[in-house]
Order: structure tokens, then C-alpha cells, then sequence
């Protein structure tokens, strides 16, 4: 990677990252929490939920390579202050839905809401390429795993907060209320980084917006093409697919799946699917720690960053099917809580890696990354149901199973670079 690493971690501003992340995954998650009450009152299906949940994530993967380039561009700070205003907007606007079906056929809502949510999804999508793209110009190279752990720790923070939060707002006033009142924290994010200074020197920041100026004038589809030739990052790409395709079922669906299949309550389902959040909220910090260390100690930068996604979501594949088969209601909850945060307890080598892979353009090559993670959250949540349907869910989430499976042997023939553990070239 060209450029001077920073010589110390401002922990305040990858901190002010981390919440910016859960304030952003409050206003991503909220609908599938508020997704009881929403398809109660217009009579909607799990298939049509279904549409509502994807629409996000089409949003979300179509313009995450824009994402990118503009983190690129405009720094973390400029990038993440404006798209805060925006999730609050979009989050608003959905709990202006018409009430009942007595003014509104059900289809005319779920077209509604998948609008917005797809909105949702592109002022969503720039916001972990902008994180690190920040991480890695203010933090040392020796807590890259660290930094980029705390970070991505949002979606499990994120994911525990929302369930009780929102549930405590919605049933004694509507899942309208609880949807603004989700949006809060995204206020406080937005006014937060208006008040903050870039620490990285005047002269890192030039000689940064030298070299990406010269890239602008590189088609973008170039930049895509070379930055797939890196060796490994094809691979990595891959993997986080399949890594992407078995997290968000739990994202979208957890909660749902517990109420309608495993027959909780609103309430119970609420505290239940707080569990594996809770977990991957320690979880996902923790792999960041643990790969740090590993990578600084015998293992080295290869087999330091392998070892957590190949344990995680090859774990993560044997707690789903134990879920899955289980006829115990809370054995089912409570193997699919460890496998959340296995699967997720990955994130840190996957964005520490890619950050040494792409170099420079670290904002492009998560966007790229992240866009595989999210090609397989867009089909997971409509076929996910879909299969269940057909064929039942333990058969769907065998599937899942499977497939984090596989995304862990990938790892087997991905080489983290070195730059990924200390920040030499």
C-alpha cells in the first residue's frame, strides 16, 4: 500500500465509527422487527415481507460500488455526515404508510415500502466502505483488527439493541412510532460529525487526493477488473458471498422465524432474537482481537487472518444444522444464536484483508467485497422462505449450513497480504 500508516490509533473516532454503524443498522433492521405488526395489519405474507426485506438489500448491493468511489473521494467524516440525514429522512417516511387495508390494498403498501427501503439501501451502502476507508488512515497498523472489529461489531450492537428497543416502543404505540423513534440515534450521529476534526496531517490528505485524481480518470469497470485480478481477492469475494447469503437470513428473519415457525411470543421472540446479537457483539470485537494477536505471534499474516473465518463459519455450519433438526424450540434458539455469532464473528479479517488487497482504493475493494456479501442477502431473504415453504425450514437452513461451509474452506487458498497485519508495503 503506498502511503505512511498512522503511527497511533485515534480509538475516539473508530469509536464515533462504531456508533455511526449501529445507528445506521437500527435504521436497516428496524422493519424486520416492526415486520410482526406491518404484515398483521395488512394481511402481507412471508413472501411479500420477503420483497419488502430484498428491496433494501438491491438498494443496498446496486450502489455500493458508488459507495466506495465516493468514500474514496469525499473521506469518511464528509461521506457519513451527509448519508445520516439521510437515514433519518427514509425511516421517517416509512412510518407515513396509510393505515389499514381499508386505504390501502396490500400490494400498494408492500410497493411503498419496497421503494423506500430500496432508497434506504443506497444512502445504506456507502457507510462500511466510508468506515474503512477511515479506519485505515486513523488507526495503527498493529490494530487494524482491532479497529475494524469494534466497527463491524455494529451489526451485532446494532442487531441486540434493536429487537427490545423497538418492540418496547411498538406495542403500546404502533410499529410507526417505533420506526421513528429508531431514527433518533441517527440524529445525534449526524449533528456528532459536524462537530468533529479530521486528525490524518494536511499533507497525507493531498497526496491522497493526488493519487485518487489520477484514478478518477481510470474508468471505473478498469478499476473493478484490476482490482479483481489482485491474487486472492476474487476468492475473498466469494467467500463473503456465502458468508453474506447465511448472515442476513438471521438479519431479516430470526426474529420472524422464532415468532411464526418456533411459535414464541412478540415479546419472547423480541428478547430471544437479542441473544445472538448480544453474542456477536462480543464476538465480532473479539475475532478482531484474537486475529490480531494471532497474526503477531507464530502464525504470522497468513495463517493469522485465516484461522477465524475457517473456525467461525465452519462452526457456524455445524450450530445451524443443529438448529434446524431440533424439535426443542429453545435448543433451536439458542444453536442459531452461537451459529450468528460464529458466522459473524468473521467480519474483521474479511475487511482487515481486503483493506491490504485493495490498497488506495481500500473504499473500492470493500465495496466490491461487500457488494458479493450483499448479492447473496438479496436472494437469501426471498428464497429462505420460499424453500421453507416448499419444502420446509430445516431443509433451508441445511442449505445455509452448507454454504457456510464452503465459505470457509475458500479461506484455505486466500493469502491476506502483510500489509493487512502491520502496515508495511
Amino acid at each position: 500500500m503506498t502511503g505512511q500508516p498512522p503511527d497511533r490509533t485515534h480509538w475516539g473516532l473508530v469509536l464515533l465509527l462504531a456508533a455511526t454503524a449501529t445507528a445506521a443498522y437500527l435504521c436497516r433492521v428496524n422493519i424486520s422487527v416492526a415486520g410482526a405488526l406491518v404484515m398483521q395489519e395488512y394481511g402481507l405474507t412471508q413472501t411479500q415481507m420477503g420483497w419488502v426485506f430484498s428491496a433494501f438489500l438491491l438498494g443496498y448491493t446496486l450502489f455500493m460500488l458508488p459507495g466506495g468511489f465516493l468514500a474514496d473521494s469525499w473521506g469518511a467524516k464528509r461521506t457519513l455526515a451527509l448519508l445520516a440525514w439521510g437515514w433519518v429522512g427514509v425511516t421517517v417516511f416509512q412510518s407515513a404508510a396509510p393505515s389499514g387495508t381499508g386505504t390501502a390494498s396490500a400490494l400498494a403498501v408492500v410497493g411503498m415500502l419496497a421503494a423506500l427501503r430500496f432508497v434506504m439501501g443506497a444512502l445504506a451502502s456507502p457507510t462500511y466502505p466510508a468506515a474503512l476507508e477511515g479506519v485505515s488512515r486513523w488507526t495503527a497498523p498493529g490494530a487494524l483488527g482491532r479497529a475494524n472489529g469494534l466497527v463491524i461489531g455494529s451489526v451485532g450492537l446494532g442487531s441486540a439493541i434493536a429487537p427490545p428497543f423497538i418492540t418496547a416502543v411498538m406495542v403500546p404505540w404502533g410499529w410507526r412510532a417505533a420506526m421513528v423513534a429508531s431514527a433518533l440515534p441517527a440524529v445525534v450521529i449526524a449533528v456528532t460529525w459536524l462537530l468533529v476534526r479530521d486528525p490524518a496531517p494536511k499533507a497525507a490528505h493531498a497526496s491522497l487526493h493526488a493519487r485518487l485524481g489520477d484514478g478518477a480518470r481510470e474508468p471505473a469497470s478498469r478499476v473493478v477488473a484490476r482490482l479483481m485480478r489482485v491474487p486472492g481477492f476474487a476468492l475473498l469475494t466469494l467467500s463473503y458471498t456465502l458468508q453474506g447469503y447465511v448472515g442476513y437470513i438471521f438479519i431479516f428473519w430470526f426474529y420472524l422465524y422464532l415468532v411464526q415457525v418456533r411459535q414464541f411470543s412478540l415479546v419472547e421472540g423480541a428478547l430471544v432474537s437479542s441473544l445472538p446479537w448480544v453474542l456477536s457483539a462480543v464476538s465480532i470485537p473479539l475475532g478482531g482481537l484474537v486475529s490480531d494477536r494471532l497474526v503477531q505471534g507464530r502464525l504470522g499474516p497468513v495463517w493469522g487472518r485465516r484461522l477465524i473465518p475457517i473456525v467461525g463459519m465452519g462452526g457456524a455450519g455445524v450450530f445451524i444444522s443443529v438448529g434446524a433438526h431440533t424439535t426443542e424450540a429453545w435448543l433451536a434458539a439458542c444453536s442459531l444464536a452461537v451459529a450468528t455469532a460464529l458466522v459473524l464473528s468473521v467480519e474483521s479479517p474479511f475487511w482487515t484483508t481486503v483493506a491490504g488487497l485493495a490498497g488506495d482504493r481500500r473504499g473500492t475493494g470493500g465495496a466490491i467485497m461487500n457488494t458479493g456479501c450483499n448479492i447473496g442477502g438479496v436472494v437469501s431473504p426471498m428464497l429462505t422462505p420460499l424453500l421453507g415453504e416448499m419444502f420446509g425450514w430445516e431443509p433451508a437452513l441445511h442449505l445455509a449450513a452448507v454454504l457456510s461451509a464452503v465459505a470457509a474452506l475458500a479461506w484455505f487458498w486466500i493469502t491476506p497480504p502483510a500489509v493487512s497485519a502491520s502496515g508495511s508495503p
